[in-house]
């Protein structure tokens, strides 16, 4: 999950009717940058952990359990009052799909500067694709409100309860035998200034139509 990030309004991505291709080019650019980071070998993101952990577990496909969690997550924003939008809907199919395609065609890296490269470069698209989708404002992804809902409800910081939830998310999954390592410290470390770096190039504003 990211933590959400004020949308400040530039030149770039002011068109509305660029909104929708916006956000369907990161979540297809999300879901690459998924598979290359679980493809380095090297450590992923919390809940990619807890996804790879499951599948690690069952007959499940990395993206079908991407999908499936993103549903049960859904289910928690009934008592939080959350909203979901056509970017909510879109960020669990678009997603799950994607990051399972690719995984098909990426093999496994086992040669440290391939590993390496598609950790990096995993985790620079994985920021430029969090910008585009959140940039669209179409909805939150699913864990992305599950942690602003949470918030909302209980008057706890944002960032307090992302550190919970993601806490709670890499025990879960590191307990199921997902992937932990130097690739989860970056992740942790670079996802919010990358994501922060590249949203004034994909943030969306009704001021600037």
């Amino acid at each position: 999950m990211k933590a959400p990030v004020e949308l400040s309004p530039v030149p770039v991505s002011t068109d509305p009717a660029r909104r929708l291709p916006q956000l369907f080019a990161g979540l297809v650019c999300y879901g690459t940058s998924m598979a290359m980071m679980t493809r380095s070998g090297l450590g992923l993101n919390p809940w990619d952990v807890l996804h790879e952990g499951v599948a690690e577990r069952t007959a499940l496909s990395f993206g079908t359990v991407t999908a499936l969690t993103a549903v049960v997550v859904l289910a928690l924003w009934i008592p939080l009052r959350q909203r979901p939008g056509v970017g909510t809907v879109a960020n669990v199919v678009v997603i799950a799909v994607v990051v399972d395609l690719v995984r098909f065609v990426l093999p496994e890296a086992h040669h440290l500067a391939w590993q390496v490269t598609l950790l990096l470069g995993g985790t620079v698209l994985n920021g430029v694709a969090t910008a585009s989708y959140v940039g669209a404002r179409l909805g939150p992804g699913p864990r992305d409100g599950l942690m602003t809902g949470f918030s909302a409800r209980t008057g706890v910081s944002v960032g307090l309860v992302r550190t919970v939830i993601e806490v709670v998310v890499l025990a879960a999954g590191w307990l199921l035998g997902g992937t932990v390592g130097v690739g989860t410290v970056l992740y942790a470390l670079a996802i919010g200034p990358l994501t922060q770096f590249f949203l004034p190039y994909f943030a969306w504003s009704p001021k600037n139509r």
